[in-house]
Formats: C-alpha cells, sequence, structure tokens
C-alpha cells in the first residue's frame, strides 16, 4: 500500500540565502526500480513533465548485480526548491519506483 502522501509534513521552509542549492540547476537524481523497460520509460514520462526537452539518451543506467533492479540517474533542470520537492513527491508516489535518492 503507497503511505497517504496528504498527511505527510511538508519540510521546513529554507530561505534563499540559506540553501546549498542555487536555483535554477541540473540537478542528479538517483531513482531505483525493476530492470524492465517499463520502468525506464515511466521515469522518461516523469523527467519529460518538469523538463519537456529532457533527453532519455543523459539517464545514467546501472543495473544490480544480479540484473534484477536498475539505478538511473535522472538529472532534471529544477528552478525551485518547491519543484525540487514535487519531483521528488512524483517519483516516490510512482509504483515502479522502489527508492529515490
Amino acid at each position: 500500500m503507497a503511505p497517504d502522501n496528504s498527511t505527510m509534513q511538508q519540510p521546513p521552509a529554507i530561505p534563499p540565502e540559506q540553501s546549498l542549492i542555487t536555483y535554477p540547476c541540473r540537478f542528479p537524481i538517483k531513482v531505483m526500480g525493476a530492470n524492465t523497460t517499463e520502468f525506464v520509460s515511466a521515469m522518461v514520462v516523469i523527467a519529460r513533465s518538469f523538463e519537456p526537452a529532457f533527453d532519455e539518451d543523459s539517464l545514467e543506467h546501472r543495473p544490480s548485480r544480479a540484473g534484477n533492479y536498475l539505478g538511473l540517474t535522472v538529472s532534471i533542470e529544477v528552478t525551485s526548491r518547491e519543484q525540487l520537492d514535487e519531483v521528488y513527491r512524483t517519483l516516490t508516489s510512482h509504483p515502479l519506483v522502489k527508492y529515490v535518492l
């Protein structure tokens, strides 16, 4: 059963001058899921929903030792902390995603 994101607390607001990230920036996100073309395609669709010009060839693929899982590094251009948080929420709520770092 998926967690109910509506009751999750929002992270505290960080004033821009205290953030370690300067926006806009290209932010790499590591996503782990089953080693299937379906998983890769779903991550490309999500990436393009935030960055329409996202290039699928920019994905970094790292299969697990046994080949059952696939780690992807998805680098997306983000313009704000709120957008980055939304990218994480979208990825973590997808049924094919096991972990997001």
